[in-house]
């Protein structure tokens, strides 16, 4: 095997910001006890973020980009992991503090892999990603409504940012769980694409984007949030009594323009989803069960393929929310 890899590399001097595709030789790791021999990354907001200018997340350079990955492991001191294991790592600030997924290897610590589930392909998994991490903690929330709240059936469930890649998996994933799901978008042109996801209904981003009342109509027994903002408050004042809303983005503002109100009158909750930092143990439940919840031939329908020079072109296209359903990067193309 050769010491030698391709890779994103960004940098930072003084005030100039750069972004290039480099061979780099496996010194470049300095820590790590699994070698992966990278198949896959995708593309998620943080990574735009990060290539654009380090998004403020990026605490050293230079670095490799890419906050997933899956692939073969190559080398292991861990016991764990042996030689051809499959493998995916996710979160745990890979690619921004940690080398990430945007080369053709990795070396990361052995608590941030989980072998991938034998139903599951290392590009399925990618097509996932920290997406569909995130969109299936997302709709497991909602879920607990019924699950550990022990509260009424959901029925009317509503996804914002429905046609990116969090939003559109949890469309897939809760109309698989039964929910009537009503999706969110500024994009008229997705509508089929929302539909062929399991949408119900389809309403424009705009009749959420004026000044949030402290309580409108409730409308929603579950809410898969991710945008923020303006339009986080809106949803949290349209939501059911004991409705819970599930908030993972931010891409439409930090702020929370809302009250008590819907919480103590309603009893709303407010749920936050992270999946940077969650255990391995709930990360391989999750991925297991990824297989009985996705239909991938619908999803790689609405899959773009990449190498690293094209991410390099099309990275900007996620940020001015021009991109629909998901990126795969392939890193040896």
């Amino acid at each position: 095997m050769s010491n030698q890899f391709k890779a994103i590399v960004i940098n930072q001097t003084e005030n100039n910001f750069t972004r290039e595709i480099k061979n780099l030789e496996k010194s470049f790791f300095k820590i790590g006890d699994v070698l992966v021999d990278v198949d896959y990354s995708g593309l998620n907001y943080k990574d735009a973020l990060i290539l654009n200018n380090g998004g403020k997340l990026v605490k050293e350079y230079p670095q490799i980009p890419g906050v997933d990955f899956s692939g073969k492991v190559l080398e292991s001191e861990n016991v764990d992991f042996k030689i051809g294991d499959n493998v995916i790592s996710t979160g745990w600030r890979v690619g921004e503090i940690y080398p990430g997924g945007y080369a053709q290897l990795a070396k990361v610590k052995s608590e941030f892999l989980v072998k991938t589930p034998e139903k599951l392909t290392n590009k399925n998994a990618m097509i996932l990603g920290t997406a569909g991490l995130t969109a299936l903690l997302c709709s497991f929330a909602i879920k607990a409504r019924e699950e550990l709240l022990l509260g009424e059936k959901i029925n009317d469930v509503l996804v914002t940012g429905a046609t990116g890649g969090v939003g559109s998996i949890a469309v897939m994933i809760l109309s698989k769980l039964g929910y009537k799901v009503t999706a969110v978008t500024g994009k008229k042109d997705q509508n089929d694409f929302l539909k062929k996801l399991g949408a119900s209904n389809i309403i424009n981003r705009k009749e959420f984007e004026s000044e949030p009342k402290l309580l409108s109509k409730g409308l929603w027994d579950g809410v898969v949030d991710t945008v923020g903002g303006t339009i986080l408050a809106n949803v949290i004042s349209q939501t059911k009594h004991s409705g819970i809303v599930a908030a993972c983005g931010n891409a439409g503002g930090i702020k929370l323009n809302t009250s008590v109100m819907p919480f103590i009158l309603r009893g709303i909750k407010l749920w936050g989803i992270d999946s940077i930092s969650i255990s391995i143990k709930r990360r391989e439940f999750l991925w297991n069960e990824m297989v009985n919840l996705i239909n991938f031939e619908i999803l790689e329908k609405y899959t773009k393929i990449v190498g690293l020079e094209e991410l390099l072109n099309i990275f900007p296209n996620i940020l001015k929310g021009e991109v629909a359903g998901r990126v795969l990067v392939d890193v040896k193309k």
